[in-house]
């Protein structure tokens, strides 16, 4: 058997983590060809990819009671979750969310790292399984790709690299079309594409700047979006512990590395490890780095190299596994990757708040209320013996239809008089009216300095919420 050898014996200085594989000596972009993956992950990601494509591109078609599925329209401040509508006034409800969402990250990360990236974030899926696969269709896989990069420009050559960006360009306009339908929603979308740009000037920069945006990072910026613009990668510093699992080689199975043939004999085998230095690793991986250096910010946890050492070691005739989801400990212990003590501790946490979002968006009424008493006014007496508080109420309409609402006093001895010509008020979809009113109660039935009443905002036979307040009256 092998001595085994930790990572600490192997790399002291552990160099590769003062630099980017993308990056030379002399700060100049290194641009990667990535030999393409096979292998059983790479048919889950592919399955993974068409779930995702699924829904991303159905997202914003799915309705719920007349809401879109998701909507996230910061221009008019409406947002719309699972067919929900969600306003500024839903702030506390929509800022726990916020909160849940970013603890729910933490979790994640702290438990399984940067899997998300690899598996079904959109940068990962339209890269590696839709825009990638076009280029190598087009230009050839890995070392065959760099070397047309290489050659003489012919007519060959150029009419591959016009289509490949013609290509790039028509999937950018098609995700721009579809990312900017979760913003504004697909109905005004296709009043956009199907009108003059000079009658929704907004819109159409819109749709110039994210298909910019799209090809630009597909066709340039590539892998530098994880390694050096992703916020979620540089989590990994601080969140990432030795508990965590990840995509991870085996040193203690696979040191010291050295190459096999046929030729080698039994004892040059017995005192080397699993790992035959064929650096397919290396080849496959989307962002340059050599896993075998142990736990990366750069990893984006794609399984890329599972596949290819997985293949290699069946060829060999050493079992598979020599790179594959483990944690630090898991593989220098021995012992199977387990849930930790901490990730425990954020699920219980996370699960109190998720409670608490459930019940805010159970009680959360469809009509908000704001009442308060006109300020500098206190009670008045009338010429027929009745007291009168002026009040100003806004009223908030959640829902996408129009409301007309009216108040409604809970106690019989008071009426509401509403200032205007009708005693209800019409809120439009998703936006607000105020409304000035006084209240009335005969002097008779006001023993007290304060008050307190309950008023009913009404829709039609339907009561949409009750609100307090109080009724300011002489100090008999």
């Amino acid at each position: 058997m092998p001595t085994p050898v930790s990572y600490s014996e192997i790399y002291d200085d552990e160099e590769y983590r003062d630099t980017l594989a993308t990056v030379d000596k002399d700060g100049k972009r290194i641009w990667l060809y990535p030999k393409k993956p096979k292998g059983r992950f790479y048919n889950k990601r592919i399955i993974a990819t068409i779930a995702f494509l699924a829904i991303f591109i159905s997202g914003p078609f799915i309705k719920i009671n007349g809401q879109p599925l998701l909507m996230m329209n910061i221009f008019e401040r409406k947002f719309v979750i699972f067919g929900r509508l969600f306003l500024p006034q839903d702030f506390v409800i929509f800022g726990l969310g916020m909160i849940i969402f970013v603890l729910f990250i933490t979790l994640f990360t702290v438990a399984f790292g940067r899997i998300w990236c690899g598996w079904l974030c959109p940068q990962t899926v339209f890269m590696e399984m839709i825009f990638r696969p076009i280029e190598n269709w087009l230009e050839g896989d890995g070392r065959k790709q760099k070397k047309f990069d290489e050659s003489e420009w012919n007519f060959d050559k150029i009419w591959r690299k016009t289509l490949k960006h013609v290509i790039f360009i028509a999937f950018s306009i098609f995700i721009a079309h579809i990312t900017l339908a979760y913003l504004i929603g697909y109905e005004q979308v296709i009043q956009l594409i199907t009108h003059s740009p000079s009658e929704n000037w907004s819109g159409f920069v819109a749709l110039v700047a994210f298909t910019g945006s799209f090809y630009f990072v597909f066709s340039k910026l590539r892998e530098q979006v994880c390694v050096a613009i992703c916020p979620y990668g540089r989590l990994q510093g601080v969140l990432v512990t030795r508990e965590t699992m990840n995509i991870i080689y085996d040193d203690k199975r696979g040191e010291p590395r050295g190459k096999i043939n046929k030729n080698t004999n039994e004892e040059t085998l017995a005192a080397q490890g699993d790992c035959v230095d064929c650096k397919l690793c290396i080849q496959v991986c989307p962002t340059g780095i050599d896993i075998r250096n142990g736990v990366q910010l750069e990893c984006v946890n794609c399984t890329a190299c599972i596949d290819a050492c997985d293949d290699v070691m069946d060829k060999v005739g050493k079992p598979r596994g020599l790179i594959r989801y483990a944690s630090v400990d898991s593989v220098e212990k021995r012992v199977p990757y387990k849930f930790s003590t901490r990730s425990l501790a954020y699920s219980i946490v996370l699960t109190a708040l998720i409670v608490v979002e459930a019940a805010l968006i159970m009680g959360r009424s469809e009509v908000e209320t704001t009442l308060m008493r006109v300020p500098g006014q206190l009670y008045q007496k009338t010429e027929k013996g009745t007291i009168t508080n002026l009040y100003n109420a806004q009223l908030v309409n959640k829902t996408q239809e129009e409301l007309e609402l009216s108040l409604k006093l809970d106690d019989k001895n008071g009426v509401i008089r509403v200032v205007g010509d009708s005693q209800t008020v019409k809120v439009g979809p998703a936006s607000k009216e105020e409304v000035v009113f006084f209240i009335e109660f005969p002097q008779e039935y006001i023993h007290q300095r304060k008050t307190n009443l309950d008023i009913h905002v009404m829709n039609g036979d339907k009561e949409m919420e009750t609100i307090d307040t109080n009724f300011l009256g002489p100090n008999n």
